[in-house]
């Protein structure tokens, strides 16, 4: 029965931190974090365990699809070497300081670096708890290192697992080649999951079989990934960007609303039940410590947690310098952002499900046979770290306020060149579209009077009190308007593609179409 009273003990927490997050301003994760700490202490959730292979099967690969479909590949390319430096050599130099601090607290070197690797990813889920206070711009290179960053952390964890486990010693022929399997295999399996589906993808028209394949998508990337022991991390990343690239070329207005519907609802679920969870887990890792232990891990949490967001900031300041020394262009320098905004970063790396996942997935024994080493200190230090680092999320926000970051005003920009763009071209291609569709002259004059009137005809209804509203001459305009439509979803495309607009505001753009076109066919007049 425990598995039915926790989904509706989780389900209803969720609502709680939802509707309290809205009137206190606190974030959500925040919430449910403490609600999980506070179930923790109920004797029917106290002695809940999570395996690691419901997060790192169930959670993960949903969570971080989702975060990278919705993410902007051009983004990412434009800050490309910030998001490779951050999620390469930051990981390993958090590692490093985390495994340090663990030594000079009495942790040997082995266990201090599953430790290290443990707590050097951030977590991309958990960057949403800022993610309305900061700039777009900041956000998606946040985001974007989340999503790579894990690659590297789990190359450490296993190389360092390996050590303790069965003593293997480490090259760095051997460091290198597990690097190339995790990032190229992951990448791999990704890429071909999401072009096998994406081709099917093609050829269905069911709505649901549509949205089945878009939840199929990172669950074979992370399977294929795991089949030749690379990142299945990454590969739920390649293909939910790959994804986000094709579905507005291939998918239908209804299977993206219903896609788009059913994932929002999922991945709320998920994330919200995963930090609930942390919670109730906390208590089965302060069950492992014992006296002296649990003071130890205590200072280690703290002074850890310290360690953490101290190396973030130094490495955001340092690295700056190192790019600027090598490239000096002007475009890279329009890239550069302030001091106080590296200020804002460093605090904004939060930890969550990955760290999660891979404290709880350190084996219970070594091949001689006896228990993994502080196992349990490392579990314990896992989570108080988690928890310790959202308390920035309490006032980040009056840093951000300080940090007095620049108005992000390139989205709207482009939201407003993408609306006048497809309207000029749409209204270009109005003649050509109405003779295609057989169009009568007056259905013709009326769009063509409307499109002139407005510059985007999607926030008018045309059809109240029109001379011309009988049926067959409304589902004549509305299939010219059908037609409109998917020319303005080409131009969109198109500007993308040349990268005049952002991946984001294509999807504020498609979404309006895809209201628009859903309406038009569900029009009565089209049934006549």
């Amino acid at each position: 029965m425990l598995g039915l009273e926790l989904i509706v003990v989780i389900g209803a927490v969720l609502v709680a931190c939802r509707v309290g997050a809205q009137r206190t301003g606190i974030a959500a994760p925040v919430l449910q974090l403490a609600a999980g700490v506070l179930l923790g202490l109920l004797p029917t959730f106290g002695a809940l365990e999570l395996p690691s292979e419901v997060v790192l099967l169930l959670f993960l690969p949903a969570l971080l699809w989702w975060e990278a479909f919705n993410t902007s590949l051009r983004e990412i390319r434009r800050y490309r070497r910030a998001i490779f430096l951050t999620s390469t050599l930051l990981v390993v130099a958090t590692a490093a300081a985390v495994a340090a601090t663990a030594h000079a607290f009495g942790v040997p070197w082995g266990p201090a670096w599953v430790l290290g690797a443990a707590l050097a990813p951030t977590d991309a889920t958990a960057v949403n708890v800022v993610a309305r206070y900061l700039p777009r711009r900041q956000i998606m290179v946040l985001r974007a290192e989340s999503l790579v960053n894990d690659g590297t952390a789990l190359v450490v964890f296993g190389l360092a697992v390996g050590v303790v486990v069965s003593g293997e010693e480490l090259s760095p022929a051997h460091i290198g080649w597990e690097l190339l399997v995790s990032y190229g295999g992951g990448i791999a399996a990704g890429v071909a999951a999401a072009l096998v589906w994406v081709a099917l993808r093609r050829h269905i028209t069911d709505t649901l079989a549509a949205a089945t394949i878009f939840f199929l998508i990172p669950f074979t990337g992370y399977l294929l990934a795991e089949l030749v022991h690379a990142s299945g991390v990454l590969a739920a990343v390649a293909a939910g960007l790959i994804v986000a690239q094709t579905s507005p070329v291939y998918g239908s207005a209804p299977a993206r609303r219903q896609v788009f519907a059913t994932w929002g609802f999922v991945t709320f679920l998920l994330n919200g039940a995963l930090f609930v969870l942390i919670g109730i887990e906390s208590q089965a890792a302060v069950r492992g410590m014992e006296g002296a232990d649990l003071l130890q891990a205590l200072g280690m949490v703290a002074v850890i947690a310290l360690v953490l967001v101290a190396v973030r900031i130094a490495f955001l300041f340092t690295s700056v310098f190192f790019i600027r020394l090598l490239d000096r262009r002007p475009q890279q320098r329009l890239l550069r952002v302030g001091a106080r905004a590296r200020i804002v970063s460093g605090l904004s790396g939060f930890r969550g499900a990955i760290s999660l996942a891979i404290a709880i997935a350190v084996p219970t024994a070594i091949d001689a046979g006896s228990a993994f080493p502080y196992r349990d200190t490392i579990v314990f230090t896992t989570f108080g770290v988690i928890c310790v680092m959202l308390l920035p999320a309490f006032f980040l926000p009056a840093v951000i306020r300080w940090a007095r970051m620049p108005e992000d005003t390139e989205p709207e920009e482009e939201l407003h060149y993408a609306r006048t763009q497809t309207s000029t071209a749409a209204l270009e291609a109005l003649p050509r579209l109405a003779d295609e569709q057989g169009a009568r002259a007056s259905t013709l004059h009326r769009l063509e009077t409307e499109m002139r009137e407005h510059l985007d005809v999607l926030g008018a209804d045309p059809d109240d009190d029109a001379p011309d509203a009988a049926p067959q001459l409304r589902s004549d305009y509305n299939r010219l308007r059908l037609a409109v439509i998917a020319e303005k979803r080409a131009t969109l495309i198109r500007l993308r593609r040349d990268r005049r607009i952002d991946d984001t505001v294509l999807r504020r753009m498609q979404f309006t179409l895809d209201i628009e076109e859903i309406r038009l066919l569900e029009d009565p007049a089209d049934d006549e």
